[in-house]
């Protein structure tokens, strides 16, 4: 059961938490796609190969395994090798990135998101903790954090404890007085609870719970965490 005495800080995801990923990337994929065939069209048929994009992808994790968890840098490196086996210019692929970087800034909350957010950031330092590339600065969102703390910068992800005991630090911090809440159940439920934090799982899907350990407490919505925590 949510203890909500122990708590002190607030740590919480972004993609799929706060905005749905999915539409985000599909915009940020077509702005990419425009930009690549106006300025390096051979390159954006290659992309339009989905056989060939797969390919270069997993050429680019297996050669570059110093960037899984550095997902723009990922990016950027498929696009400057598609770019150079398509005989166009690899030094293209920085500006390339940037279009899709910006655009995936472009998010559109949940309606639950930003009341949550307000509340939270009212009553609690609150931490950004993702393993995806949003800019909480970019999006809109910095007033209401505390820090942001990702795993591009920090070097490993999340379900790993060292990433959420990192959140924990930003705001002094021990883990058993921080709340984490988030969609994914490995990532960041299971994650938290083995960083010794307690776990808000945010299961808007209805989805089946499908570890041992159990979180602390299961969310259908954010707005459910005012009455929760009071």
């Amino acid at each position: 059961m949510l203890d909500t005495g122990k708590i002190r800080a607030i740590t919480i995801d972004l993609d799929d938490t706060l905005w749905p990923i999915w539409p985000t990337i599909e915009r940020a994929e077509k702005a990419l796609h425009d930009w690549l065939t106006e300025h390096a069209p051979m390159t954006s048929a290659l992309f339009a190969n989905a056989a060939a994009l797969r390919e270069i992808r997993g050429e680019m994790t297996t050669a570059r395994p110093d960037l899984k968890h550095d997902m723009s840098a990922l990016r950027r490196e498929s696009i400057r090798l598609a770019l150079y086996r398509a005989g166009e210019d690899p030094l293209l692929a920085e500006a390339a990135v940037e279009v899709f970087f910006a655009e995936r800034q472009r998010v559109t909350l949940f309606e639950d998101a930003l009341p949550a957010l307000e509340y939270l950031a009212g009553r609690f330092p609150v931490v950004a903790l993702s393993n995806g590339n949003a800019d909480v600065q970019r999006v809109g969102l910095e007033r209401f954090f505390r820090a942001s703390v990702c795993a591009r910068e920090f070097g490993v992800g999340k379900p790993d404890p060292r990433i959420f005991h990192a959140a924990a630090g930003a705001v002094d911090t021990m883990p058993e007085f921080i709340l984490h809440i988030g969609d994914d159940a490995t990532l960041d439920a299971l994650g938290a609870l083995n960083a010794g934090m307690q776990a808000a799982w945010l299961n808007r899907s209805d989805a089946l719970w499908p570890h041992e350990q159990e979180p602390h407490v299961t969310l259908t919505h954010l707005g459910e965490l005012r009455d929760l925590i009071g």
